[in-house]
Parts: structure tokens; C-alpha cells; sequence
């Protein structure tokens, strides 16, 4: 039996896609190989394989016993996806910038959840043939659609609107997740209803703290903070959804656009290059908040282009399904033992 010691405090601080992407590995690999992995969580006893999920300094000092065995990295941001999240002054921002590519260089193999990473990567200095792409994926025990009926109950019991078209937006409240841009469409379209998931997981220190925290203070009357929404509780409204809508400027592979894909609740994304390499034809792209605004009424009032925005969310669901990268996962882990 493998055994492989996942390094992790992802799930200290809520509302990050980086905790639940860990949380779905977690449950995959003890649901699928109970028989042929043994999976520890932050224990420093001999492994064959150290996966490490987050990059504290605790875990870097681990890095340098022999008993880590093969030691694979997790690259859910680099230094660039971190500006217009946290607001950090200089000289801690270079810092911690300088020692985050360290941490990643300490790795005997990396992965990243998106191939457009690996020539950034390289340019750090990382070797391509070091670096592994496998997606994030999302569970459908967790994330599931509900039929038109249970759809209106569900924004009933919530206190929406039970026939406006509504449009969904999730993560946490900063600047980089595009917060503002979804603030302004709802100012535009006032008999539209908008719903933002997510808070400040990182409090004061969040990019645009001040402006925003008055913003969800005071929002439009046709938006609502609900704050952030424990994950399992999270299926509830993105089936209360008629849209998904995540402008964000910065991702590598957002966890709650595979959610949305997985309610089957159709998708809207800036137009980001990142995205085409993952998810091309799967969403609904638009480059900025006046094209958000045209694409967001044609679709209000094109039933047929709303549906095969439906039917295309179908087939990413199939394609990022946890069946799938259970495999590419067995695969990988086995191999890296091996190399150990």
C-alpha cells in the first residue's frame, strides 16, 4: 500500500478554492484506492509520497527530512494570480513572492491545475519536465441540477424572487474577482436578480477592502451578499441560478466554475486566455462589463442560445467528472513513486 502524506491547512480558510479542491481530492482517493493508498493528513511519519497543498513555512522546514519521500507540490497561485487579492506592502510582498517560487523549487514534481502555468513556471526557473497538468474536478454526490420546480422552492425558501431571471456570482470579495463589475450590472438591470457567494477570507489585508466592504454594507436593492456559504450548502444556490457569472481579471481553475458546469447552471467568464487552454466551449466569454451587459440580456431574451449554453455545461461536467481524474490521479501518484 502507498503511502502518501497530504501537507494542508486549505481548509483553515473558508471560502478558498483551494480548500475545496483539496477536500475533493481527499474524498476521491479514499472512496476510489482505500485498498491501495494509505492517505495521512499533516503527519510527519515516513511517506513514500508528501503532497503538499499549501506553502507553510512549517511545511517548506519539512521538506528537508528524508522521511517526506517524494515530494509534489500543489500550485494553486503563483506571484502574478496574487495581485488585486491581498494588499501586502513592500518589501514583504517581495518577500513572500521570492519565497513562494523557492517553496515550489524545494518540490521533487509539481502540478499545476492549468497548462498555461508551465512556460510561467519555467521562467522561474522550474523544468518543464517537472511539472504535471491535472484539472481540478468536482463531485456530482455534491453538485448536482434539480428540476425547474424544485428550482423555484429553492429560491422560495430563501426569500428570491421566484420568476426573475437570476444571475449568480461566487468568491471571495476582492478586487481581482471582478466584484465590481458584477456590482455595476446590477445596477444596470434592476428587475435582474444578483446574488454574490463569498466574503473577505483574508479580512483588512483583501485588495479593495474599504470600497468593497461599503459596497456589500449598502448593495443595490437587486443584490444580495449572503456572505461566505459552507461548501455543501453551496449546490442551493447555484441551482437557484439561471446564470453563473465569474468576471474575474486572474484565475488558474476556478473551482466554482466546475461546480456550476456540474448543476448544469450556464456559464459566463471574462475573456481570459487561461480559460481557452481548459474550457473553451464550455462558457459564454465576454471582455468586459458593457459586453457582460449585451450577452447578459441576448440571453435573457434567447431561450435557444440559454439552452445550448445548458447543453455545453452538460459536456464539461463529463469531461472534469471525478471518475475520470481518479484514474489520471492513480496513475500519476503511482508513477512518482516509482521515481522516488
Amino acid at each position: 500500500m502507498l503511502k502518501i502524506n497530504m501537507f494542508s491547512t486549505a481548509d483553515k480558510v473558508k471560502g478558498q478554492g483551494v480548500g475545496s479542491a483539496y477536500d475533493e481530492l481527499i474524498s476521491m482517493l479514499k472512496k476510489h484506492f482505500p485498498q491501495e493508498f494509505k492517505i495521512t493528513i499533516n503527519s510527519y511519519k515516513t511517506a513514500d509520497i508528501s503532497h503538499y497543498h499549501t506553502i507553510n513555512p512549517s511545511f517548506y522546514l519539512s521538506t528537508f527530512s528524508k522521511k517526506r519521500g517524494r515530494k509534489i507540490g500543489y500550485v494553486h497561485f503563483i506571484p502574478e494570480t496574487l495581485e488585486g487579492s491581498l494588499k501586502i506592502p513592500q518589501p514583504f510582498k517581495g518577500i513572500f513572492y521570492r519565497y513562494v517560487i523557492a517553496f515550489y523549487k524545494r518540490m521533487d514534481h509539481i502540478v499545476v491545475v492549468n497548462p498555461s502555468f508551465i512556460p510561467k513556471l519555467e521562467k522561474y526557473g522550474i523544468m518543464a519536465d517537472k511539472i504535471t497538468y491535472i484539472p481540478n474536478f468536482v463531485s456530482k454526490n455534491e453538485f448536482y441540477a434539480v428540476d425547474s420546480q424544485q428550482k423555484r422552492a429553492l429560491r422560495a425558501a430563501h426569500g428570491y424572487d421566484q420568476n426573475r431571471f437570476t444571475v449568480l456570482g461566487s468568491g471571495q470579495i476582492q478586487t481581482r474577482k471582478g466584484v465590481l463589475d458584477f456590482v455595476e450590472l446590477a445596477k444596470r438591470n434592476p428587475t435582474i436578480q444578483f446574488i454574490w457567494t463569498g466574503g473577505f477570507s483574508f479580512g483588512k489585508i483583501t485588495e479593495g477592502y474599504s470600497q468593497l466592504e461599503k459596497i456589500v454594507k449598502d448593495p443595490p436593492a437587486n443584490l444580495s451578499f449572503p456572505g461566505i456559504i459552507d461548501r455543501e450548502k453551496m449546490v442551493t444556490y447555484y441551482n437557484m441560478a439561471d446564470l453563473f457569472l465569474l468576471p474575474s481579471y486572474n484565475e488558474l481553475f476556478p473551482m466554482s466554475v466546475l461546480e456550476a458546469f456540474a448543476t448544469n447552471t450556464p456559464v459566463m467568464l471574462r475573456d481570459l486566455k487561461l480559460y481557452q487552454s481548459i474550457i473553451d466551449g464550455y462558457y459564454l466569454a465576454a471582455k468586459d462589463v458593457d459586453e457582460m451587459n449585451d450577452q447578459l440580456l441576448e440571453l435573457i431574451n434567447d431561450q435557444t442560445k440559454l439552452g445550448q449554453l445548458k447543453l455545453a455545461t452538460q459536456r464539461a461536467s463529463q469531461q472534469y467528472s471525478e471518475s475520470r481524474l481518479a484514474k489520471v490521479w492513480h496513475d500519476f501518484y503511482t508513477q512518482q513513486a516509482r521515481e522516488g
